[in-house]
């Protein structure tokens, strides 16, 4: 079923039965859904698993789903021998782009066949800078990311450090190899900034349909432990009043992405939430940070804002 951005979407396809009652339980409003998720699909990754998963996400929510592939070929291609054959060089590798491209979308429309709204975009351009111009259409932008926060080749793969800051909208990193997206255990990485606080109004929606929901604190120091608690209360009560019933936890730590990692691991997180870069990217590079070693965590799926 193909979607036309912008135009009359027509009947929508009807709520995943698994999850349908649970929404009206919690007589969520249109500000606690996804109407429609852009999927990246990387040009050198399988696609079905993020597909599938992606196809999934969608059909909990009701929601159009919107693939995009993006790559474009290097300026500085090089062959020996002259003009004329740097750019038929450059011209086969475009149509190999093209050609690649091409399967990709058979694949798609194979496996999204009578499931979900969907439409297909693709583009010989920067991928991270398409994702991040087509996030403009999507209430959710739905990436993978199997090199963790290290990027590959640029041309060829969106990096989803740079897709977090730009694109205005939240981020869901899916775990690698996984085609779904199991979220009923839930933990909020809590830290008391702009981030974290945006990540959690814009995770509402999956957070709607969790079994369980942690707000988890780490790093919290021997001076600051009341002011922490208060904190994870203040976050537990806004969940309250949207109807998601939360705990909260204070984990002491200075090494607050590892020690984070291993609790989900210890209570069998499935979903990570949490504000992305809540100080510099060159910082984090250099020092460490919790976006960084959650972007690593690629057995984890997570969710992020920025």
């Amino acid at each position: 079923m193909a979607l036309n951005i912008g135009v009359d979407v027509g009947q929508r396809v009807k709520c995943h039965p698994d999850y349908s009652d649970k929404q009206s339980d919690l007589e969520r409003g249109d500000h606690m859904e996804f109407k429609t998720i852009l999927v990246n699909l990387d040009i050198d990754e399988p696609i079905a698993p993020t597909v599938n998963a992606a196809v999934e996400l969608a059909r909990r929510f009701n929601a159009a789903l919107v693939a995009l592939c993006a790559a474009r070929v290097p300026l500085s291609v090089t062959a020996s021998g002259g003009g004329i054959l740097v750019v038929e060089a450059w011209q086969r590798m475009r149509q190999e782009l093209e050609n690649r491209i091409a399967e990709m979308r058979a694949e798609f429309d194979r496996l999204t066949a009578e499931k979900v709204l969907t439409q297909w975009r693709d583009s010989l351009a920067d991928p991270s800078h398409a994702v991040v111009r087509a996030a403009t259409m999507a209430d959710l932008v739905v990436v993978g990311a199997r090199r963790g926060a290290s990027t590959g080749d640029a041309y060829r793969t969106a990096d989803p450090n740079d897709v977090v800051l730009r694109a205005g909208r939240p981020m869901l990193v899916l775990a690698n190899g996984v085609d779904g997206v199991k979220a009923s255990r839930i933990c909020i990485a809590w830290k008391d900034s702009r981030e974290a606080r945006r990540a959690t109004v814009d995770a509402l929606p999956l957070l709607a349909l969790a079994d369980e929901v942690t707000v988890v604190n780490v790093g919290v120091g021997v001076d600051d432990v009341e002011w922490a608690r208060k904190g994870v209360a203040d976050v537990v009560g806004f969940l309250d009043m949207h109807g998601i019933q939360a705990k909260s936890e204070l984990i002491a730590s200075a090494d607050e992405g590892p020690s984070l990692l291993a609790y989900a691991e210890e209570r069998d997180i499935d979903l990570v939430m949490s504000g992305a870069y809540g100080r510099t990217r060159l910082q984090e590079w250099a020092f460490g940070g919790m976006t960084r070693s959650l972007l690593d965590a690629t057995k984890l799926h997570r969710f992020m804002s920025s």
